[in-house]
Parts: C-alpha cells; structure tokens; sequence
C-alpha cells in the first residue's frame, strides 16, 4: 500500500512536467517591445488625422449643402468695407449737420438782434416823434406865462419782484427858460400790501445822500430816469412826481399803474 501510493504521487508529478513540453503545453505569444513615446506620437498621428478628415468631411459637407467658406469670408470682409463706407460717410453728414445747425443757429441769433434792434429803433422812433410833439408845444407856448412842467411820466416794473423804473421829462415854459431851475423831485408812491393801503415817500426824510439823487438843475429841460424799490409782496397802485423848489411843490403829475 505504501509503494502504491508513492507511485501515484511520482506518476502525478511526472504528468505535471510533461504536460508542459507536450502538444498540450499552454501557448506563448512573443510581442515585440515598443517604447511608450513611440505609442503617444503614434496616438497623436493617429489623432490628427481623424480631426482633419472630419473636418474636411465638415467642409465638403457645407459645400455639398450649398456653404462655402470662402465666400463666406468674402462676403464678410465685403460688409465690413461697406461698414466702414457708411461710418465714414456718417461722420461726413453729421459734420455738415452741425455745420448747418451752426450756421442756423448764427442766422437766429442775427435775426433774433435784427428783431430787437427793429424794436429798439421804433421805441426810439416814438421817443422822438414824443419829444417833437413836446417842443413844439414848448414853441407855441413862448408867449404863454413862465412855469414849470412835468412831462411824460413813466413808472413800469423792471424784472426783479419790486423793482420798478421811472422816466420823466421837466421843462420850463416862458419866461423861467431865461432864469432856469433848481430843485428837486419827489415820489409819492400808493401801495396795497397785506390788503391795506400804505404810502411811500422818496427820498425819504433825514436821508440826505439818496436827496441828492433827486435834485434837478436845469434852464430849458432835463430828462430823469431811475428806479425805486418797493417792498415784496406789495402792489404799486399809483405814483406822483412832485417838483419842488424852496420846500414848495411847483408842478405835480401822477400816474395809475
């Protein structure tokens, strides 16, 4: 029993080595060796060319479908020169547009200095038919008795709230031309302020230096002119000129505003 179980153990070793030398030895297959870097350079290749057959596939593709790169590119650098084109020629049309606006707005202003001085001229135009009126009736009263008038009143507001100006002519009459005149003139101004009636007088009493803004001294006439402050919020109803000499009024005139 021993021998025989010995020999089975010999005859199964001797099976196991035989087996691999044997037509039922396993198969070896013997690979040439490649370096890696051959491999990524290969895989690149390999890489490369698929992206550009698919891109020509891309391509020919577009063609096929009636796209065309190259007139594509074409087309556009078309547009962008007629882009340009039209760039340029805005900035030439909106260089005349400011040009003809400048020149516009010169003929405005000129128009508009024509206008005012249309105005100013016919203002002056009646101040003189005015003052030729007043001296001819200056002329016909040689003969009459000497005095003093007040002419040609005006009081009319001036832009700030309160602010008014005045305008007057004083002459001599007859025999005071020869003598002339010294004096001064004073401002009776009747005012509605708060609903209640109110009166200012200028130059106002113990003032001296605005008095002497108010004396007159002249032999034939003299034109004043000025301006007066009322206080805001009140309403100028009426106002009289006096022309006073020796702390006595000589001739008055009044006018409703």
């Amino acid at each position: 029993m021993r021998w025989t179980y010995a020999d089975s153990r010999l005859a199964v070793g001797l099976r196991r080595l035989l087996s691999r030398f044997g037509i039922s030895a396993p198969k070896v297959a013997v690979r040439t060796h490649i370096p890696w870097y051959w491999r990524v350079l290969a895989t690149i290749a390999v890489l490369s060319i698929s992206f550009a057959l698919a891109g020509w596939i891309y391509d020919a593709g577009r063609k096929i479908a009636g796209f065309d790169r190259r007139e594509t590119e074409q087309e556009i650098a078309t547009l962008r020169d007629r882009v340009e084109e039209l760039q340029n020629e805005a900035v030439r049309l909106r260089a005349l547009t400011n040009a003809g606006e400048s020149s516009v707005q010169i003929e405005r202003t000129a128009q508009e200095q024509l206008i005012h001085q249309v105005k100013a001229l016919e203002l002056e135009n009646s101040r003189l038919k005015e003052d030729l009126a007043f001296f001819e009736s200056l002329a016909s009263s040689e003969k009459k008795e000497g005095g003093v008038t007040i002419n040609r009143l005006q009081v009319t507001p001036d832009g700030d709230a309160g602010h008014y100006r005045y305008r007057l002519l004083v002459a001599a009459q007859g025999g005071k031309k020869d003598r002339g005149f010294k004096g001064s003139i004073q401002f009776v101004i009747n005012l509605q302020q708060e609903g209640k009636s109110a009166t200012m007088v200028l130059p106002r009493s113990g003032d001296d230096s605005a008095k002497q803004g108010f004396n007159v001294d002249f032999k034939h006439f003299q034109r004043i002119d000025g301006s007066f402050d009322v206080p805001v919020g009140a309403r100028v109803i009426s106002v009289e000129v006096r022309l006073r000499q020796d702390d006595a009024t000589i001739a008055s005139q009044t006018i409703t505003l």
